[in-house]
């Protein structure tokens, strides 16, 4: 796919998204949202990228949803508002799966105004930090809108139900700090040291770790973090840990600490993956 919202670059072992239209202040439409998508996807087949951060050119990250088409801008009765919630395709409304299913780490270098979508997007990345001075909302009441992009799921288990229906039932914009004391971003940056901040993060998580040991490890705390019990997971986590110990990325992590040196492990994402993933239902085997 030919990008023209979003550029793609790749700084090592990671792929650096950046969301590209900066004199509509990266508002998102439906191509974004397909061209999101395709990187995510690009970026899980391909095992030299470790990992993905996602900005935003200019002075925003993503200042919600393309309203230029005045008060009809959401209804997809007219083209404006059908480009918003769709594109050529019909990939757009995939990007939260893209993220979520993603078998690489994620982080959100939020740089400046996330609104709308403009921050649910970033729900679903494994990070979240922010430039000092970048502003926040979860603005659809103001719409006459509710959240999406499965943001009535992600936002709780993030900061909590009670900090997320103060944010969501007043619909108003807030600082990164308030952003960071409640929890949604990690850490607040000078806007000079944001994207080498996500760097140093992603070298973090990657510099040291087994590729296939972290794509398991996101998904299991991610899908069992709402579980009523840990009975599920004990079924699926026994039996994988005694297939992966006896995986060559298993030696080599358990050598390199003998040796105390760096490991290097063989273990590719594309093909190394245990019989047991995907275990959720209705996952199709990769």
């Amino acid at each position: 796919m030919e990008y023209e919202q979003i550029r793609c670059e790749r700084d090592g072992p990671f792929m650096i998204v950046t969301l590209n239209r900066p004199d509509k202040l990266n508002a998102y439409t439906g191509q974004m949202g397909a061209e999101i998508t395709d990187a995510f996807e690009r970026a899980d087949r391909d095992d030299e990228v470790r990992a993905i951060i996602v900005t935003g050119a200019g002075r925003a990250f993503c200042a919600g949803a393309d309203v230029s088409g005045g008060a009809k801008s959401f209804d997809t009765s007219g083209s404006h508002g059908a480009g918003v919630f769709s594109s050529a395709g019909t990939r757009s409304g995939r990007f939260v799966e893209a993220i979520f299913n993603c078998r690489k780490p994620s982080i959100a270098a939020i740089n400046g105004p996330a609104v709308g979508v403009g921050i649910t997007m970033a729900l679903p990345m494994d990070v979240r930090i922010a430039a000092r001075g970048a502003k926040i909302g979860f603005i659809f009441a103001r719409r006459g809108l509710v959240p999406e992009a499965g943001s009535a799921w992600f936002l709780p288990k993030l900061v909590g139900l009670p900090q997320a229906l103060r944010w969501c039932l007043s619909g108003r914009v807030f600082e990164a700090d308030e952003a960071h004391k409640g929890g949604l971003v990690s850490e607040v940056v000078e806007p000079n040291e944001l994207l080498n901040r996500a760097k140093e993060i992603a070298h973090e998580m990657t510099a040291e770790t087994s590729a296939v040991s972290i794509a398991l490890t996101r998904q299991m705390l991610w899908r069992f973090a709402g579980a009523p019990d840990p009975f599920e997971l004990l079924d699926i986590d026994k039996p994988m840990s005694i297939e992966r110990g006896g995986h060559a990325d298993v030696r080599e992590g358990v050598q390199a600490f003998i040796e105390k040196r760096a490991p290097a492990f063989p273990g590719k994402v594309s093909q190394d993956m245990p019989s047991q993933y995907p275990w959720w239902r209705g996952a199709q085997k990769q």
